[in-house]
């Protein structure tokens, strides 16, 4: 989310004629785009803006500004630490930095005193509708991501994301499809919906049609894009898991084989502490029933570990669950209190050491998962989406698979945006290679997909 925030920053400045350059050093203007999710997050924020800052005492026309989630959520008080900022933006108002850098810039070149610093935080009705531009003249992208919705009306008491976010606003359908529509013209041949509980998109802006939810009619909508090969969410909540959504894995073919899906803990007592409405059997059975439709459906989460109360045997359960699911990737994530939360009040009490075990213990867990799955591949051919060159090696590009595996092969230029079959060779826990199928996907005999009855 915070990469199509900037994103679209990018693509504004651009249009008003800002230039990009490749080193840091070289510019003008430096923008932070920040994450509250996580303390070390925004400690590292904090660092980079500092040393951002020393430069400025040296240079006083250099403009440095910090933006999103670590803006909303400690407001004006990071200039008592960081007293040179000169931009303070916050989640709603991305939009605004382009006028805010043209005014401030104006002055200086007026030989007028330097303004103070621009702190724009409040909320502003229909920010939603402002995340739409994408920068695809200057670097058409094969893979985009979408924002559908902005906000979140959940409470899970570990989470900063309400206080930075503010509540869910869903865009209308049509807007979101325009959008889908240009990139597709311009080359784009993935699109990834985001939401902070993106399968909760207009639950309570827009009416249910024929017993779909406003996100299936949305999935369905994009569907029909002409030139969009493949289809993606990201996160999901177990609470908006219905059947009509699972029921789209089975009729959707451009939706992909793939869900994020946050567990977060596999103990029940934990879950309600941080205040997540399921329990782990309720969880098992939304991925039961999507493997029912899809057998080979590919599950990514997110786990936290080291939650205030949590106990050896809460931690098992959640080892046991993690293990039993068969996560294909996740991201593990030690607690850290956040100011605002509920959990707040708990405090930190599991010690850093077993956090930082349970950590590695999950992390072993998940890469013996993932070996096994990729090493499964072995011997297929996959359908990968062609994306860029490979960051070593010559001649070599990567891609993914519908199940989010990345794919290493040897290839040319004119294959990055193309849908390629390619036979997979060797595995790792996090990659696979492979070289090209001859004759491509118009060679039926040459294609043969896992899940698939087809050779």
């Amino acid at each position: 989310m915070n990469e199509r925030d900037s994103e679209e920053v990018a693509a504004l400045l651009r249009a008003r004629g800002y230039a990009f350059v490749d080193s840091e050093a070289e510019a003008d203007i430096v923008l932070l785009n920040t994450c509250s999710v996580r303390d070390q997050a925004e400690q590292k924020a904090i660092g980079k803006a500092g040393r951002l800052a020393r430069r400025k005492r040296k240079e006083p026309n250099f403009i440095l500004g910090i933006m999103g989630c670590m803006a909303q959520n400690r407001g004006g008080a990071i200039l008592d630490s960081l007293p040179d900022l000169d931009l303070l933006i916050g989640t709603q108002k991305f939009h605004r930095v382009p006028e805010h850098l043209d005014a401030m810039i104006q002055t200086m070149r007026g030989q007028g005193p330097r303004p103070s610093t621009i702190i724009d935080l409040e909320e502003e009705a229909g920010s939603q509708n402002t995340i739409n531009s994408h920068d695809i003249d200057e670097d058409p992208k094969v893979s985009a991501f979408v924002s559908i919705m902005q906000g979140c009306n959940m409470k899970c008491a570990y989470c900063i994301v309400p206080k930075t976010r503010g509540e869910e606003r869903a865009r209308p359908i049509e807007d979101v499809v325009k959008e889908v529509r240009q990139l597709a013209e311009s080359g784009t041949r993935e699109v990834t919906l985001l939401g902070q509980i993106v399968n909760q998109y207009g639950i309570r802006e827009f009416p249910f049609v024929d017993g779909k939810s406003p996100f299936v009619q949305l999935l369905e909508s994009v569907h029909e894009v002409e030139g969009i090969e493949r289809i993606r969410f990201t996160s999901p909540h177990p609470v908006g898991f219905k059947q009509d959504l699972i029921d789209c894995y089975g009729r959707l073919p451009k939706l992909c084989e793939y869900v994020h899906f946050p567990l977060q803990s596999g103990s029940d007592p934990i879950l309600k502490a941080m205040r997540r409405p399921y329990s782990v059997a309720k969880f098992r059975s939304i991925v039961e029933k999507l493997r029912a439709v899809r057998p080979d459906m590919y599950f990514s989460t997110d786990v936290i570990v080291g939650f205030p109360g949590e106990t050896e045997d809460d931690f098992e359960a959640t080892k046991s669950t993690f293990q039993e699911l068969a996560f294909d990737m996740a991201f593990i994530f030690k607690y850290s209190p956040r100011p605002g939360t509920t959990a707040e009040a708990l405090g930190d009490p599991v010690p850093k050491a077993t956090k930082e075990a349970r950590n590695q213990i999950l992390l072993d867990c998940l890469s013996a998962q993932s070996l096994k799955r990729n090493q499964a591949l072995v011997g297929t051919v996959q359908e990968v989406l062609v994306e860029e060159p490979a960051r070593r090696g010559e001649n070599l590009f990567t891609g993914r698979t519908r199940g989010f595996r990345r794919v290493v092969f040897p290839g040319s230029r004119r294959l990055i945006g193309q849908l390629v079959p390619v036979t997979i060779n060797e595995a790792t826990a996090s990659t696979l290679f492979g070289e090209l199928v001859l004759g491509g996907l118009d060679n039926p005999s040459a294609l043969h997909l896992v899940g698939s009855e087809k050779t």
